[in-house]
């Protein structure tokens, strides 16, 4: 199986970036919820309601959605800009916005028009269920299954999703099965969080991304209509192709980004400011911790111009997309694990100190590597790509 060419409907919603009252009202946001809040997030574990509520009445949830249901109509470039905003106050937000985004992504397509418009006011948080038990991190071959209600309009599903962020917190998931009579690896379907049947075996106490709530979901006989299925039965791998591995990979590359940028920024700030007052020198003046400072810009300047060429070729449907979506990830993974190591380097003692919020940035950089794809996967992936191989096959 190879790896699909990108259609004309992701690249009509990338050409826009946000602008004017949306930024200011994200900034805003992060400034007095997000922000305030991310130690406490962190230290609690607790989902970050307050600033994805706060998001909402912003009109940022429903940056994605078209104009048609009152959304702000923006794309991908707009999406990227948020999350790598609000990773940079406080990642565990920024995950689950990031999600939420991909969620949309799909709903937006072929979701119902009253989820639009909920996603569009902001009183309705997403997100996606693919992982599985059975398959681990190659989240596009569900064994979970759909089955139909003889005589009736209405499909059972059965399932142990293995992680979900904002399980249990969000008000819907896009849930993958297997076909329910069709040919393919996968359906997509709209899964209401209240549906019966739907259990939560334990409660996420993770080393970093502590407020996203990522954790198991159970399926036990959950009844959705047959109207509930997102795109053809049997498409579900094209649609985890486009729109939703490029919208995750680029999004949470984009919170990971604003993980080593806040590191990278308080590394700097710390520096510039503590002296050795005996020496009269200060640890700027130390050619050692110039040059750490100096490797962090680099490797965060290096994920960024990564990901910009990436929405680049989004945008100007350059045949290097495929590559450039594999790559972009990887990228974050290699390099924000190592941007918020040096910053943990260069503050030392001050940087074990929960207020300082590096140590957190330390912590929630880890979860890149093991994020579905896996960066080990995606260089599988990359690999397979440059020798012209089949990807999935």
């Amino acid at each position: 199986m190879s790896f699909p060419k990108w259609g004309s409907g992701m690249i009509a919603v990338l050409n826009s970036q946000p602008k004017g009252s949306a930024m200011e009202a994200l900034t805003k946001v992060i400034a007095e919820v997000i922000e305030p809040n991310a130690l406490g997030v962190d230290r609690d574990g607790a989902f970050p309601r307050a600033g994805m509520e706060a998001l909402g009445k912003a009109g940022i949830l429903g940056l994605l959605s078209a104009k048609d249901v009152d959304g702000r109509g923006e794309g991908l470039r707009a999406a990227s800009a948020a999350v790598e905003k609000v990773g940079t106050a406080c990642a565990s937000t920024g995950m689950v916005l990031c999600m939420h985004f991909c969620a949309t992504a799909i709903i937006e397509r072929h979701g119902p028009r009253a989820i639009r418009e909920a996603i569009a006011a902001g009183r309705h948080v997403s997100t996606l269920a693919l992982s599985e038990v059975g398959s681990r991190s190659h989240f596009w071959a569900p064994v979970g299954t759909a089955s139909a209600v003889s005589g009736q309009e209405v499909v059972l599903l059965d399932a142990d999703k293995s992680w979900a962020t904002s399980a249990g917190q969000a008000d819907s998931y896009v849930w993958s099965s297997k076909p329910l009579a069709a040919e393919g690896l996968s359906t997509l379907w709209f899964v209401p969080s209240t549906a019966p049947g739907l259990s939560y075996p334990a409660q996420f106490d993770g080393l970093g991304l502590r407020g996203n709530s990522s954790g198991p979901i159970r399926a036990r006989g959950v009844s959705v209509p047959r109207s509930a299925m997102l795109g053809p039965d049997g498409g579900g791998f094209d649609l985890m192709m486009d729109p939703v591995l490029t919208y995750f990979q680029v999004l949470g590359s984009s919170c990971y980004l604003g993980i080593m940028e806040a590191a990278t920024r308080k590394a700097i700030a710390h520096v510039a400011r503590t002296r050795f007052s005996y020496a009269g020198q200060s640890l700027a003046d130390l050619p050692t911790i110039r040059a750490y400072l100096a490797r962090m810009r680099l490797k965060t300047d290096m994920v960024r111009g990564l990901l910009n060429d990436t929405l680049d070729a989004a945008e100007n449907r350059r045949e290097d997309l495929p590559m450039r979506v594999l790559e972009v990830k990887a990228a974050a993974g290699e390099l924000a694990p190592e941007v918020t190591e040096l910053a943990m380097r260069v503050c030392g003692g001050a940087a074990f100190r929960k207020e300082v919020g590096i140590e957190r940035h330390f912590r929630d950089a880890r979860a890149v590597t093991v994020m579905s794809p896996t960066t080990d996967l995606l260089y599988e992936f990359i690999g397979k790509s440059v020798l012209e191989m089949p990807l999935f096959g």
